[in-house]
C-alpha cells in the first residue's frame, strides 16, 4: 500500500474516532474544508508541519499517521423505531 493512501486513511480515521467533520478539523487546522477532503482522497500530500498540526488537533501522535491503520470502526446498529400506538 502506498504511503499516501495510509496517511490519508488513517487521518479519515482519526478524525472519525473523534467524531470531527472535515469542516471541524479545516477550522481548528486553519485551512479550508476542501483541502482536508483533498488530504482523505489522495489529491494533495500533507507537509510535515500539516502533520504536526493535525496530530496535535486530533491528540494523537503524529505516526500515527503512518500505521497500517486497522479494520474500520463498524458504525453503531440502527435504532429500533417506536411503533406509535393508534387505536
Amino acid at each position: 500500500m502506498k504511503l499516501k493512501t495510509v496517511v490519508a486513511q488513517n487521518l479519515r480515521r482519526l478524525r472519525h474516532i473523534k467524531g470531527m467533520s472535515q469542516e471541524e478539523l479545516a477550522e481548528l487546522a486553519d485551512v479550508y474544508r476542501t483541502y482536508v477532503g483533498h488530504l482523505e482522497r489522495e489529491i494533495h500530500s500533507p507537509t510535515v508541519d500539516m502533520l504536526e498540526k493535525l496530530a496535535e488537533i486530533l491528540d494523537v501522535a503524529p505516526t500515527d499517521f503512518f500505521t497500517n491503520p486497522p479494520p474500520p470502526i463498524p458504525p453503531p446498529p440502527p435504532r429500533k423505531r417506536r411503533r406509535s400506538q393508534s387505536r
